[in-house]
């Protein structure tokens, strides 16, 4: 019942702006994919297993989920059925819940890749260990998605007003309702957001002060005129390069929480106060908090993937048909030193 009382012009400027945004899901996920596997040295950094996985399950969200939820706004009706409705739900809680792991893995990786020491990081981030991790941001999500949507757990005690609700006499529509009591409301918004959100809040406020701190003492070593690297690099190029790269990394932190907490943070908070309130939230107010969540699906191969300079000359390769004047530099050339910045011996930080 969420469009209820749109009219013909919002229900094409709807369809117009979903479509752009299951259009921007689906190419840049795709992009994301095809460069890691077409680009070899994409392959050897050990995050871009999480980017790539993330990018599998947002574009999943853009071709299983928001498609149906796109047709029930517009036309006011679901007409798939119950059980398919059943179905389309837990998809759409076991996805948007994957997503929001990988967010979380990639954000301890990178806190381990920058703030720990070269040989911690490779302690702790064992291709096991990855492997781990990728598979509970799989496995964890069906534990608060099909198995208890499908066992009805989420209804009980609100079957009565979830049938209310289900059809709508005025219009003759049917619609797939997805209510949820109090404790699934609790349990589902806790593991699929604020742990998942406290963590990716420590992670990257300690990169952040690890990058600032890292900038600052370059920024003193070059008024000293001392070197900035115990071995042969001169600090007039390669220092300046990583301060820089610092400093944008930490800049990118801050955009990447900024557009996480504005897309998802609306929606989880009013999933848990909703059933608090005897669920007198506006269901145009949760439809927009819902789709404020799927776009950010969309963002996620632009925050995690475009902004990163090796991403970017492979999205530039695989666009322009492998143009050579996208190719990597020889190492032969006069380039600020090929290995880009590290940090603490690390290169996985964002350009």
């Amino acid at each position: 019942s969420s469009s209820e009382g749109f009219g013909v012009a919002e229900r094409i400027v709807l369809l117009t702006f979903i479509s752009a945004v299951i259009l921007m899901a689906i190419l840049g996920n795709l992009l994301v994919m095809v460069a890691v596997c077409r680009d070899r040295q994409l392959r050897k950094i050990k995050t871009n297993y999480f980017i790539v996985s993330l990018a599998f399950a947002d574009l999943l969200v853009s071709v299983l989920v928001m498609p149906f939820g796109a047709i029930e706004l517009v036309q006011d009706n679901w007409i798939y059925g119950e059980m398919f409705c059943l179905v389309r739900t837990s998809l759409d809680v076991l996805l948007t819940t994957a997503s929001i792991l990988h967010l979380c893995c990639i954000s301890l990786d990178r806190y381990y890749a920058i703030c720990c020491q070269p040989l911690v990081y490779r302690n702790k981030m064992t291709p096991l260990r990855i492997a781990v991790m990728l598979g509970g941001c799989w496995v964890i999500p069906t534990f608060i998605s099909f198995l208890p949507i499908m066992q009805g757990w989420n209804s009980i005690g609100i079957i009565d007003l979830i049938q209310q609700r289900q059809f709508n006499k005025a219009s003759n529509s049917t619609y797939c309702i997805f209510m949820v009591n109090k404790p699934y409301a609790i349990t589902c918004s806790v593991v699929a957001f604020y742990i998942p959100f406290l963590l990716m809040v420590l992670a990257y406020y300690r990169i952040y002060v690890t990058a600032r701190d890292h900038a600052r003492q370059i920024r003193v070593l070059q008024r000293a005129g001392a070197p900035t690297d115990g071995r042969q690099h001169p600090p007039d190029q390669h220092s300046t390069h990583r301060m820089k790269t610092e400093t944008k990394a930490a800049k990118t932190l801050c955009i990447i929480m900024g557009c996480f907490c504005l897309c998802w943070a609306p929606f989880f908070v009013t999933n848990i106060v909703d059933p608090f309130i005897n669920y007198t939230v506006p269901g145009k107010l949760w439809t927009a908090f819902l789709w404020l969540g799927y776009i950010n699906s969309g963002l996620n191969p632009f925050l995690y993937a475009f902004l990163n300079k090796s991403f970017r000359r492979a999205f530039l390769i695989i666009l322009c048909c492998g143009d050579e004047r996208y190719r990597r530099p020889s190492i032969l050339g006069q380039t600020v030193p090929c290995s880009t910045t590290t940090i603490n011996g690390s290169t996985h930080v964002l350009r």
